[in-house]
Parts: C-alpha cells; structure tokens; sequence
C-alpha cells in the first residue's frame, strides 16, 4: 500500500519544478531561435509543451486524489546563450530528477493511474537523459563547430 501522503508532496513537486523547467526550456527556445539555432528552438519548444502536459497530469491527479495544488514559488534557474553550456546543465537536471523521480515511481506502485502517469512522464525525462548524453558525445567526436553547423 503506498502513502498517499507522500504521493500527493512528490505530485506537487513535480507541478511546481517541472512548470519552472518548462518555463526554462521555453526561455532557452527563444534565446535558441535569437541565435538561428532553429533545430534547438524546436526541440526545447516541443519540450516545454511536453512538461506543461506532465504538470496538467499531475495537476488533475491531485485533485483526484482529494489533494490541494498550490501554486508555489520558484527558485531562480540559470539561463545559457551556448548550447552545449545549456545542453551540460539540461542532462544534470534530468540525472537529479530521475534519480528523485524514481523514489516516487516506486512509492505509486500501489496506485496504478499515478504509477502510469510517473512512469511515463519517467520515461521521458530518461529518454531526454540520453538525449543530452548523446548529444555531448557527439560533439565530443566531430568537435563543437560541427556540432553547432547541426543544431542550424
């Protein structure tokens, strides 16, 4: 039997810091598209819409639960102008989020429509881990100026 308790705090954690991460990821689109880094602006815009969908789920998952969402305050995030800075801080956000974010998964294994929503919401933050993880190996093997000639 999980605790709804602690499910219903992990459910607000996630509201609150993935709604900043979204807001980040939408900031980062803009200063992308500024600097003609047109395949990054898409893919950090698609991003935060994915978030923002993660946070609707949790949202509505509270309140199903009989949960009260607050809206709480955030923490300042940094804000990158090189790609590569930004991709480097991206994939350590999604590391330390998984790394939490697993704990939940396993405390909602009694509740199966939170378990499905964490698990999926899970399994993109992982897939975005790879992402970063193949993108710095990448520029890693065919050097940064080829690297950015990619990301036009």
């Amino acid at each position: 039997m999980s605790d709804k308790a602690k499910i219903l705090a992990g459910l607000q954690v996630i509201v609150t810091d993935l709604a900043q991460q979204a807001d980040g990821h939408e900031i980062q689109s803009r200063i992308f598209a500024a600097q003609g880094f047109t395949k990054l602006e898409a893919k950090y815009k698609e991003h935060a819409e994915e978030e923002r969908g993660y946070v609707d789920k949790c949202i509505d998952r509270i309140l199903d639960l009989g949960g009260e969402v607050k809206l709480e305050a955030k923490k300042e995030a940094p804000v990158f102008t090189d790609p590569m800075e930004f991709v480097k801080y991206d994939l350590q956000v999604s590391k330390d989020g998984l790394a939490w974010l697993g704990g939940l998964v396993e405390e909602a294994r009694g509740d199966y429509t939170t378990y499905d929503i964490l698990k999926e919401y899970y399994q993109d933050e992982e897939e975005d881990m790879y992402w970063g993880e193949q993108q710095i190996e990448l520029c890693g093997k065919i050097g940064a100026l080829n690297w950015y000639n990619t990301l036009l």
